[in-house]
């Protein structure tokens, strides 16, 4: 089957019309994603929370409301955000290692689903300050597994010794606290054990790991209604024309065949980059090509601002040249931006068709972790942003 690029000669046209550089969204593939999506979570009965964190952009989550899925924050800006494009409270689980005061007390006003506790003192926290609201907290203890996710070492989060979640030790003194406290409600256990995980044996690690953590709380007398198993799904960024949309059955089917559920315990899972990451690009333009010693530059009017993962995790993503008409030779480059720093570029050794000033070039599977994490450094104006069914 003939891998189908998301950039027609009719879509770069109308593209180049843009002042570069800018963030590019095919709202078609969105929903073609979540349509996927929620025929999976139906097939396997899962509720799914996207992950605010991986893109906030209004419009697109306007989007994935609709689809019916809830909203998963870490912090009180995106519950905001979440609640200003129609998430229903009841539909909202904030999570986060560092929750301030004032999140914890706009979460309780806001009457959202569940707080994700992180530590003991967390917990201590999040009872004191609704015994002072006269409220009642539904909590989920996020617990660390311990479990390996085979990721970068910077988007691991399940390990014995990871800032997140609380450490075994400490369990047993946060079961005593929910069992003397009337202040908080105890729903059930969360975990997440990391990001862009593309090898699904880890999953059913955690489903191992996660069914001796359930009968140890049982023991105790405290049934887990439900249970969070985070998310993590990664996305194809070496080829993603040949995977555009994440193979989410097989994803669900892994907890579904591994994991002891009980009939009366709903499973959440929280997913971000799965969903948004392959409807985005980093759209930009070429504005000087500079022939070093041994490498050739293309300099572009994108950098590190607009798309931190390559200086920050050595991520890959591929790019391609939009305008370069057929026939042209390819040439490997370092495609850099305008930041000044030397950690600034966007890809190394790129093999591209020859790269001339002026040409338009596509950052592909830049719809999450994108924008979110873009900064003005250099004091460079916003990346502006443009949607696919607004052309």
């Amino acid at each position: 089957m003939k891998k189908k690029s998301m950039f027609t000669p009719e879509i770069v046209q109308k593209l180049s019309r843009f002042r570069t550089p800018f963030y590019y969204y095919d709202v078609g593939l969105l929903r073609e994603t979540l349509e996927t999506l929620c025929q999976a979570a139906e097939q396997y009965d899962v509720n799914v929370h996207y992950a605010l964190k991986a893109n906030a952009e209004p419009h697109l989550l306007s989007i994935i409301r609709e689809y019916g899925l809830g909203a998963d924050c870490v912090s009180g800006n995106e519950i905001q955000r979440a609640l200003e494009v129609g998430f229903p409270p009841e539909a909202i689980v904030f999570a986060g290692v560092g929750k301030t005061d004032l999140e914890i007390e706009h979460a309780l006003e806001a009457d959202i689903f569940c707080l994700n506790v992180e530590s003991l003192q967390e917990l201590q926290v999040i009872a004191e300050l609704a015994r002072l609201k006269d409220r009642i907290a539904s909590v989920a203890l996020r617990i660390n597994p311990n479990v390996e996710a085979g990721t970068h070492e910077y988007i691991t989060t399940g390990r014995e010794e990871d800032k997140f979640g609380i450490p075994w030790k400490d369990v047993p003194a946060a079961v005593e606290l929910l069992q003397q406290t009337p202040h908080l409600r105890f729903l059930g256990i969360h975990f997440h054990i990391g990001s862009q995980i593309t090898d699904l044996n880890v999953f059913k690690r955690l489903c191992l790991r996660v069914n001796d953590i359930q009968r140890w709380f049982r023991q105790q007398g405290l049934p887990v209604l439900h249970l969070n198993l985070g998310g993590g799904l990664g996305i194809d960024y070496d080829d993603p024309d040949a995977h555009p949309i994440p193979d989410f059955a097989s994803y669900f089917q892994i907890f579904d065949r591994y994991l002891e559920r009980r009939a009366d315990q709903t499973l959440h899972f929280e997913l971000g980059r799965s969903v948004v990451g392959q409807c985005g690009a980093l759209i930009t333009r070429v504005l000087y090509v500079k022939q070093g010693v041994e490498r050739r530059y293309a300099i572009v009017d994108a950098g590190m601002t607009e798309l931190i993962r390559p200086a920050l995790y050595g991520a890959y993503h591929q790019i391609d040249n939009l305008t370069a008409e057929a026939g042209r030779k390819s040439f490997t480059y370092d495609v850099v931006g305008p930041v000044c720093e030397s950690s600034d570029f966007l890809g190394k050794d790129v093999s591209l068709a020859e790269v001339r000033r002026g040409d338009l070039l596509a950052i592909r599977s830049a719809g999450a972790y994108a924008a979110v994490m873009a900064s003005q450094y250099n004091l460079r104006d916003p990346a502006g942003v443009v949607f696919s069914d607004m052309l």
